[in-house]
């Protein structure tokens, strides 16, 4: 079978060609909603937590009120369920004019709907928003947070039950989600290797060193700058020019001050949702592997067996790749 490439992009999916934009993420999902009864079933019911005809079920793309802005996707039926979804890629989340907007449109106002929702798809899980304080707004005006994940987690469950010709339509949406939104994957064997410095920063009395080494714990940005935006299953530490040692990641949080676990980082408001993860047990491999060359701050992602393996992290960073592209053994 033949490849098709747009502007030097392999399009896997027909969704894929649309683009990769939140507007052509919204309409992917839209479409398949109007044309998936059960899709759009299980998504109301998860939701709004009513079962409904989905037949009786009217799909709006980008309707626009004079003062109430443009929603993404509206999901509505006479007296019964008025649905406001809002789509963001990444962890980009509405604010409070945009939310304060949408509750004032007059169509949403003058509904005679028994279920009102606001709906924000977003990469953000709701084991993330319960402890992000910023979200206060988005709680107190009762909106639900629809994960990406959580929208393929559905449409993959919808397949049963519905046509052959609605799986294919919800495989092509599942391929073009995993292309498009970040999806975790419970058994990968990627390390993320960072370095570690043994200085003191400014008004600290511990270095990242002892952090990791002594309390077992290790923070960093939430998906900002080239940080993670999911927690990994494994992490490494470098320094010294070397490997230090492998973690399993055995739980983890988001938080804004990190004063409250660890108590030697003065207390305060960093500007931003941090992930702090318990580290497992130190485990390293049976040789010594050194960095090889890499950016002294650089931070790389490798296979879990290529670092047990390799001489150095640059040579078990670029093993992964060419595995990962199909190149490597």
């Amino acid at each position: 079978m033949g490849t098709l490439e747009l502007n030097n992009r392999e399009i896997k999916s027909v969704f894929g060609l649309l683009g990769e934009k939140e507007n052509d993420i919204s309409f992917s999902v839209a479409w398949a909603l109007s044309k998936c009864p059960f899709f759009l079933k299980k998504i109301i019911k998860h939701v709004a937590h009513i079962d409904i005809d989905p037949g009786l079920v009217k799909i709006n793309l980008q309707h626009y009120e004079r003062d109430g802005g443009v929603t993404d996707i509206e999901l509505e039926t006479p007296d019964k369920l008025f649905i406001i979804m809002e789509a963001k890629r990444g962890w980009t989340l509405p604010g409070k004019k945009q939310l304060s907007t949408y509750k004032k449109r007059r169509s949403f106002q003058r509904s005679k709907a028994s279920t009102k929702k606001f709906v924000i798809l977003s990469d953000y899980k709701k084991q993330y928003a319960g402890n992000c304080d910023e979200l206060a707004y988005i709680k107190n005006s009762k909106a639900e947070i629809l994960s990406w994940e959580e929208v393929a987690r559905i449409a993959s469950c919808s397949r049963k039950g519905s046509s052959h010709k609605e799986k294919h339509l919800i495989d092509a949406l599942l391929i073009y989600l995993r292309e498009v939104v970040y999806m975790q994957k419970i058994d990968s064997n990627w390390v993320y290797v960072v370095s570690l410095g043994s200085y003191l920063p400014r008004g600290w009395k511990i270095s990242w060193i002892d952090i990791v080494s002594k309390k077992g714990l290790y923070f960093h940005p939430l998906g900002v700058n080239g940080w993670p935006k999911e927690p990994p299953n494994y992490i490494a530490f470098r320094y010294g020019g070397k490997l230090q040692s492998i973690h399993r990641i055995e739980d983890w949080k988001v938080v804004r001050s990190m004063h409250s676990n660890i108590r030697e980082i003065p207390a305060g408001d960093w500007g931003g949702d941090y992930f702090l993860y318990k580290l497992g047990k130190r485990f390293v491999p049976g040789h010594e592997v050194k960095t090889g060359g890499l950016y002294a701050n650089g931070r790389v992602w490798c296979m879990l067996d290529t670092l047990l393996t390799s001489k150095t992290i640059k040579q078990a960073r670029d093993i992964s790749k060419d595995r990962e592209k199909g190149l490597g053994v």
